[in-house]
């Protein structure tokens, strides 16, 4: 069971005959962990309290092809409807190289979607997930039904990332550059009659009105995941997490959680460089020093490749080093970051990402080390909510002052993190901005602002 949210600016909730019907898309859905259905998953407690009565449209469970964490369902509110539909079996669509469950669940989507639509009289549909190829039924279903929809973008649907100077090469070969042309053919036609957008970066709401000028006068905001302080006691009612790390005495662990694709190379390079040049010049506490990247990718277990320890090894830093590379359950992520002694945040060289761990990590209270890259918005965001000790550093410029700032943190781990060494954390900021509650007020109100709007 979900307990009522206990915010002291929660409004009472509006009565069944008052709330607007609010259909979210989400083709992943607990017990699956992904972590594209946190942002609906984290909001359902908290929909009605702002007048929405919430349906979940999602794959049923024998046509994902996902991790499972059945621990997850105790998060989701019993009454809260949630329609399964099947999708083409991967078996099948695997033969013609396709995987990707926006494909795989669209035509099933669009018929039962639509005798939702219409049975329901839904009043607004969202679309918050990264699925992107589901957002063109937005537009379908306008056209059919007249009813206005919302995108959230976890992730930028079209961005011309991989082609910057410096960047790694694009993963997943032809399937990428298909991707890119869907993405391209599919993305301002979808946009066209949207209602309104959330995005969790400004920068990927100024790209597409870069791109669309009809999105100038569209609804929009900008609201991150957040967290949710019923999934941490959720967490610690679990048995002790089967990827515990090992003690011994006097150790310091770091540890970083979740997929570590938008890190990797530079921000982990930095980390590891550092650690290096520490064990040259201070040996007896950097082998105090042990870092633990859990569930770097989204694949099942025996499946995953590591993506971290290649650098480690590159430095000479890989016996201080451990990976596990295929994803680890979202709650027993956070007991792992209760544990540690230090989490680790490395940033993206993509200026706009906002990592949406920085939120469960600041819930778990522990010591933050944030590698940052210059005028990011991770940067700026660890700044307002003074929550992290950080290394800041920037691809073209020398990493000496970076390589210095991660000495002077290893010191203070190693000294018990002295008295002003760490900034002054934001708690009033946070709980006022991050939590989910406060996140589902501003959802509501974008979506009051979106069934006003009047598309052309």
């Amino acid at each position: 069971m979900i307990p009522p949210s206990n915010s002291p600016t929660a409004d009472p909730p509006a009565s069944p005959s008052a709330r607007r019907k609010l259909l979210i898309i989400s083709p992943h859905f607990p017990p699956v962990n992904a972590p594209d259905m946190h942002r609906a998953r984290l909001s359902l407690p908290c929909y009605r309290a702002h007048g929405w009565e919430p349906i979940v449209l999602c794959v049923g469970d024998a046509w994902q092809n996902a991790t499972r964490e059945p621990e997850l369902d105790a998060t989701v509110p019993p009454d809260v409807r949630v329609v399964r539909v099947p999708a083409l079996p991967v078996a099948w669509t695997r033969l013609v190289g396709v995987r990707n469950l926006g494909l795989r669940c669209w035509l099933h989507f669009l018929r039962h979607g639509s005798r939702l639509i219409t049975r329901e009289r839904i009043d607004l549909v969202f679309f918050t997930n990264t699925q992107f190829f589901t957002f063109t039924l937005g537009r379908i279903w306008r056209r059919l039904h007249g009813t206005p929809y919302v995108f959230d973008m976890q992730d930028p649907w079209r961005t011309d990332y991989y082609e910057r100077p410096g960047t790694r090469k694009p993963p997943g070969g032809w399937k990428y550059q298909f991707a890119r042309l869907i993405a391209w053919l599919a993305e301002g036609w979808s946009f066209r009659r949207v209602s309104g957008i959330m995005s969790v970066s400004p920068g990927y709401l100024a790209d597409l009105r870069a791109r669309y000028g009809v999105l100038a006068t569209t609804p929009a905001a900008v609201i991150g995941f957040g967290a949710s302080r019923g999934d941490l006691e959720q967490s610690k009612k679990l048995p002790a997490p089967a990827h515990r790390y090992p003690r011994a005495a006097g150790e310091l662990h770091f540890v970083y959680t979740g997929a570590a694709g938008p890190v990797t190379p530079h921000a982990i390079t930095v980390l590891f460089d550092g650690l290096r040049r520490y064990r040259e010049r201070s040996p007896e506490r950097a082998r105090r020093l042990r870092f633990h990247f859990l569930g770097t990718s989204y694949v099942a277990p025996g499946c995953g490749q590591n993506s971290v320890l290649p650098f480690a090894e590159a430095c000479g830093v890989a016996d201080q080093v451990a990976e596990i590379p295929h994803r680890l359950g979202h709650l027993e992520c956070l007991r792992l970051q209760a544990e540690a002694d230090a989490l680790l945040l490395p940033g993206s060289s993509d200026p706009a990402y906002s990592p949406s761990k920085i939120y469960p990590y600041y819930l778990s209270g522990r010591p933050i080390l944030g590698l940052v890259f210059k005028a990011s918005v991770m940067e700026q965001l660890l700044d307002e909510l003074g929550c992290a000790y950080m290394v800041r550093f920037h691809a073209d410029e020398p990493k000496d002052a970076a390589h210095e700032a991660l000495a002077r943190f290893f010191d203070a781990a190693c000294a018990g993190f002295p008295s002003g060494i760490l900034p002054r954390r934001n708690d009033a900021r946070f709980d006022s901005t991050y939590l989910a509650e406060s996140l589902t007020a501003r959802q509501s109100d974008l979506f009051a602002r979106a069934l006003n709007h009047r598309t052309q």
